[in-house]
This record gives C-alpha cells, sequence and structure tokens, in this order.
C-alpha cells in the first residue's frame, strides 16, 4: 500500500515507501485496544494512518516553504513543484473531511481506494458493500471532491 501511494508523490520526496510503513507500524503498536476484525480491517486503519502522516509531512513542509528550510535557487530554471504537490494533498485533505460530514462512506471509501491503494474488491470486503456499490459510490466521490476541489481554487 505504501509503495502504490509513493508512487503518487513527487519524485526525491523526503519520506519513502518503507519509513512510511515504519511509520505505520510505530502507530499500529500502541493500538493495543484495537479489535482487529480480520485482514480487511487491517488495511482500513493502515490506509488511515498513511493518510494522517503524509498529511502531516505535507502540511510541515507547506509550513516550512516560507524560509524555515530556505535554499538558493534560479527562478528561471526551477518550479516550486515539493510546494504544489503539498498544497494538492492538503487540499484533498480538506475537501475529504467535507464529504465526511456530507457522506462518510463515501469519504470512506476515497480513503481506502486513494489512500490505502485498495482495489474496489477489497474496499468492498472492508465496507461490507457490494463491489458494485463501491464502484457507485468511488464515482460518485471523486466526481464529488472535483467539484470542492474546484471551488476552493
Amino acid at each position: 500500500m505504501a509503495a502504490h501511494f509513493m508512487r503518487k508523490e513527487r519524485p526525491g520526496h523526503t519520506l519513502q515507501s518503507t519509513e512510511l510503513v515504519h511509520e505505520v507500524y510505530l502507530r499500529l503498536v500502541d493500538a493495543n485496544q484495537v479489535n482487529w476484525q480480520g485482514r480487511a480491517h487491517f488495511f482500513a486503519v493502515a490506509a488511515t494512518l498513511m493518510r494522517r502522516i503524509l498529511v502531516d509531512q505535507a502540511r510541515r513542509r507547506s509550513a516550512g516553504k516560507r524560509g524555515a528550510k530556505s535554499q538558493m535557487v534560479d527562478l528561471d530554471n526551477a518550479l516550486d513543484v515539493y510546494a504544489i504537490r503539498a498544497r494538492e494533498l492538503i487540499a484533498l485533505d480538506d475537501a475529504l473531511n467535507t464529504l465526511t460530514q456530507v457522506d462518510p462512506r463515501r469519504a470512506h471509501i476515497v480513503e481506502l481506494r486513494f489512500f490505502g491503494g485498495l482495489s474496489v474488491e477489497e474496499t468492498a470486503e472492508v465496507v461490507k458493500l457490494s463491489s458494485d456499490t463501491v464502484t457507485r459510490d468511488w464515482k460518485l466521490a471523486r466526481a464529488w471532491l472535483l467539484t470542492e476541489l474546484r471551488a476552493q481554487g
């Protein structure tokens, strides 16, 4: 799951998939009181943790762009791709939080599919719905998120 999501990140990202897995593991070790309901439940929790870790890192990176980690760059030859990716991830997280208030089930499906890298069938197993319902919710949620992200600019 981590490798799947990290492929979507910018080249040279400071957090590699192995480190992301380690971060998730460290957080899961402290989760003594979780009543695991199987493999699908584990992957759902891991997807949520990956989302939190990546969004937290993006927020820190965006906060640092205002001089905390300044570097000299030739503005004619450089594009601040790092800041753009961080802003996109933060905007997606904000839109997903809004979707959670409107439709928690669809937001959970997006989290599992996008952040967890789960297939439609795996997602259907986690949320205990049919694959057709997950596919329909996935399409509707993506359309809703696209509209929300466009509204945010």
